[in-house]
This record gives structure tokens, C-alpha cells and sequence, in this order.
């Protein structure tokens, strides 16, 4: 590795040379154990790729489809428009949409077809706001498990969430990176994911998870459990906030998320707590718009919101504690409110706590009056889920975009859950991890497309049972799911 210029004579060393220090041996002996492994490493995938071919590694992943295809028979929903396009056709070539067509026109050569018998040709569905690596874990064993075991368990809620018909998700909290790696390189199945990394926190705020005894921190106190997995950050004052930042954007965050009120699943922080100062939300806002993307935070009330706004913030998370001022605020900025249905319903994150009850019960109290102030002021308005500690939950993902006609029509959210989605995942710029067009059924757009046996126009319920009414599920140009032509 490191060693004294080769004109020397083998043994011989000038007076004081640092290589024959102690701490030169045990450097040297670290760098060559690090690039002896690397080398291992390398030369055993590129022996792997050479052997085998750059295949899926996981039976689950299909091929690449060997020609274009075409959907035809079908009755197009665009992700854009509020009605269904008939006498169309869908041309997929690789992993984009190559044209889309009128029906009558002659086909070339060697596409093949695939007759929808008349159902519902639509962009893949978005949530905008989903943990992957926390939705399907008990929070207990979230905190105590070994980090592998957390990843296989991710990996595994990945594919059923690709099965469902999500074919993208924003994920706003939670070390997400490796698992995004495994998919996009084909390891493993799932939706795309924009990630934002750890939650950025406080000490006392929603991000804090930490047990009583580990406060106070001493100075050289090793990383907390949340910190150590890379699901929170915890810091305090401008120069930590720039930090985190700042290494969440290293690792690949296409955008950053802080904590800026209290939460209902975290112990310290009542429902009505503003955290973080306004120059602490300007010090990750810099970082962000120096990397080209944006800060989107966790809040509920009017202090919270209104403070990260002044600090440069493009997107408030949840809201539902707002107030008139505040909304007309978000909508005079030309923010992004990305809330949820939180009601008290079937649906609902389950609260073992009577405290966190309490502070569940409050936001439930507020929904209406989000919606309300959304449609009011015409703010931009994404949907999400947010489902946490609950995989039975994770499978009620498309049940729980059906309950929002309390507030809006189905093809409002139906527009919301694709096309609107994915204007809120363009806005982290050169961080966006997939450039191009997505969530739309247009010539150019990414390939991530489902196929409905019915219309979920008329009956947004269908979207609630993917077993019985997803017939098609296609992400990026491979059919991961075909019952029309089995």
C-alpha cells in the first residue's frame, strides 16, 4: 500500500522515516485490509456478471421484455385529464412509453399485443408520503433489531407495495438508501423511491426516540439507536442542523425532512410543541437549495408551520392543525401541503398509549378543516399514506386513497395519487433520482402502468382490492404482475 520511494535499497530507510512508526504500521495495515476486501468484492461481481449475465438476481425480477409492446382494447386514464380516453393504444418500448396512439393505425412488426379487454389502462400509483423501512415494523423491534433483519423485512414490503399498484413512493423518513440500491439495480422488487434519509430532529422532537437514561448526552456519547440506523438525526443549533443535512444529501437524499412540531408516535413532544428556530430551518433550506432540491417538514400547527415557512421550506407535511392565516400563507407562497386522511377509522396507525391517543384524537379533529383550507385556497395538495410500525396496515395502502372521497371526486384523486405526485417528486430538481416524465400515460413518460378490471373513475373502491381488480401491474417497461394473458 503506502511505502518509501523505490529507489531505496530494500530495508533501508532514512533517519526518522515515518514508515517505520507504529502508527504508520497500523494505517498501512488497515488501507490494505479496506482495498484487499474492495478488490475481493469487485472481482467477484464482474467474475458473476461475466458468467451469468446481467440478470436479475432475484427469480422475482422479470426480463426486460425482448420486444415493444402494446396495450390495446383499452380505455386510458393519463394521470391528467378527469375522463377516460377511448380508441387509444399504449406502445411501451424498454422502459419508457414509446407513443400514444390511435387504435386503427397499422402496427410495426414484432410488437407485441396485450388485448386489456376494454379495462382501464393508468399510470402507476404514487404515495407521497411512505417509510418503507419503518411501515411493516413493530417500533419496538424496530429499535432493537438487527439491522439486516430490518432490511430483508423492508425488502419484503417493498415487492407487496409494488404488487398494489404503487409504483413510486416518496419516502419521508428512514435509511432507505440501501434498500432503493437493491431495487434499482434489480436485486430485490419495489417502487422507485425518492429518498429523503434520516429525520432530522431536535433533541425532545419528533425525531427523538432515545430512552430517559441516554439524556444528558455526554459529549463523546456514541450515536443513539435512531441515529446509528440512519432513521433520525438528532441535532441542535445551525452548525449540527447544516451537518445532517449535509450527510443525508451525501448518502443520496433527493430531498431533506426536519421535525418542526410535535408528533403522535414520539414520547416527549405534546401535539402543540414547535421545534426548531427559523435560522435552524435556513441552515438545512442552504444546504438543499445548494444541492438543487428542497426542505419538506413534519408539521401540525399554525407556530410550526408558519416558522419553517420563514425559514425557505417548500413543503409542509400533514398540517392538519392549521389555521386560516396559515393556509392562505402555504397557498400565497406557492407551497406543497402533502397530507393524509386521518381519521378515526379502520385505517388508523393503532396507539398503544393513552397519550399518543390523545394527540392522535386532536389531529383526527382537524382533517376536515385541512382538506377545507386546501380546496379554500387552491393550495398544491399531494396525498399520502404515512402508515407506521403496521404491516397489517400496509395492505389497507389503496383502501385508504378510496377514503378521500370524503373530501374530493375520484378522478380529483385519482389526478392526485399520479399526475399531482409526481409534480411534488420533480421539485427535488437534479437530486430527482428517475429525470423524466412519470406518473403520467404519455409519449416520453417512464413505463410504470396498471391495468384496471373496472372503472375506478366510477368506483374508486377498486383501487382498495389489488388482488381481485389489478390485472396488470407494469414499472419501468417489466410486467411484474399479468393475469390477461396467464
Amino acid at each position: 500500500m503506502l511505502q518509501c520511494s523505490s529507489t531505496r535499497a530494500p530495508g533501508r530507510h532514512p533517519a526518522g522515516c515515518l514508515c517505520q512508526s507504529p502508527g504508520f504500521a497500523r494505517l498501512n495495515a488497515r488501507l490494505e485490509a479496506k482495498f484487499s476486501r474492495r478488490a475481493f468484492v469487485a472481482g467477484a461481481a464482474a467474475t458473476a456478471m461475466s458468467a451469468f449475465g446481467p440478470r436479475p438476481a432475484s427469480a422475482r425480477i422479470p426480463k426486460a421484455p425482448g420486444s415493444a409492446i402494446a396495450f390495446t382494447n383499452v380505455r386510458v386514464f393519463d394521470g391528467k385529464s378527469e375522463a377516460l380516453r377511448a380508441g387509444l393504444r399504449v406502445v411501451v418500448e424498454g422502459q419508457k412509453i414509446k407513443a400514444v396512439e390511435a387504435a386503427g393505425q397499422p402496427l410495426a412488426a414484432g410488437v407485441r399485443t396485450i388485448d386489456c379487454g376494454g379495462r382501464v389502462l393508468m399510470p402507476g400509483l404514487i404515495d407521497a408520503h411512505w417509510h418503507a423501512m419503518m411501515a411493516a415494523i413493530p417500533l419496538t423491534t424496530l429499535m432493537v433489531a438487527d439491522v439486516g433483519y430490518i432490511n430483508l423485512l423492508a425488502a419484503n414490503e417493498a415487492e407487496r407495495t409494488l404488487m398494489r399498484g404503487f409504483t413510486s413512493v416518496r419516502d419521508m423518513a428512514g435509511p432507505s438508501f440501501s434498500l432503493k440500491r437493491a431495487i434499482d439495480t434489480g436485486l430485490v422488487s419495489g417502487p422507485r423511491i425518492w429518498p429523503s434519509g434520516a429525520m432530522i430532529s431536535q433533541t425532545g422532537g419528533h425525531g427523538d426516540f432515545r430512552f430517559p437514561y441516554e439524556v444528558p448526552a455526554a459529549p463523546n456519547a456514541p450515536l443513539s439507536r435512531g441515529d446509528a440506523i440512519g432513521g433520525g438525526a438528532i441535532a441542535d443549533g445551525v452548525d449540527r442542523v447544516l451537518q445532517k443535512a449535509r450527510e443525508q444529501l451525501m448518502q443520496g437524499a433527493s430531498q431533506l425532512k426536519l421535525a418542526a412540531g410535535g408528533g403522535v408516535s414520539s414520547y416527549y413532544d405534546p401535539i402543540d410543541v414547535a421545534q426548531y428556530t427559523e435560522p435552524e430551518f435556513r441552515a438545512a433550506v442552504d444546504a438543499a437549495e445548494n444541492w438543487g432540491t428542497y426542505v419538506a417538514v413534519h408539521a401540525y400547527t399554525p407556530r410550526a408551520i408558519q416558522t419553517a415557512i420563514r425559514g425557505g421550506v417548500k413543503c409542509i407535511e400533514h398540517g392538519q392543525l392549521m389555521d386560516e392565516t396559515t393556509a392562505r400563507m402555504i397557498a400565497d407562497e406557492g407551497l406543497w401541503l402533502s397530507t393524509q386522511p386521518f381519521l378515526d377509522n379502520e385505517y388508523a396507525n393503532p396507539k398503544s398509549s393513552p397519550e399518543s391517543r390523545a394527540k392522535q384524537l386532536e389531529v383526527f379533529a382537524g382533517t376536515d378543516r385541512a382538506y377545507g383550507f386546501a380546496r379554500k385556497y387552491g393550495i398544491r395538495t399531494a396525498w399520502g399514506t404515512d402508515i407506521l410500525f403496521e404491516r397489517e396496515a400496509t395492505a389497507k395502502q389503496g383502501a385508504i386513497l378510496a377514503t378521500m372521497t370524503r373530501w374530493y371526486r375520484p378522478a380529483e384523486i385519482l389526478k392526485m395519487a399520479t399526475g399531482t405526485n409526481a409534480e411534488l417528486l420533480a421539485l427535488a430538481g437534479p437530486r430527482n433520482p428517475y429525470p423524466g416524465k412519470i406518473g403520467v400515460v404519455e409519449e416520453g413518460a417512464w413505463a410504470d402502468l396498471l391495468v384496471i378490471d373496472g372503472d375506478p373513475l366510477a368506483d374508486i373502491r377498486l383501487i382498495a382490492d389489488p388482488d381481485k381488480n389489478l390485472k396488470l401491474v407494469m414499472k419501468d417497461g417489466r410486467i411484474f404482475k399479468d393475469t390477461l394473458t396467464a
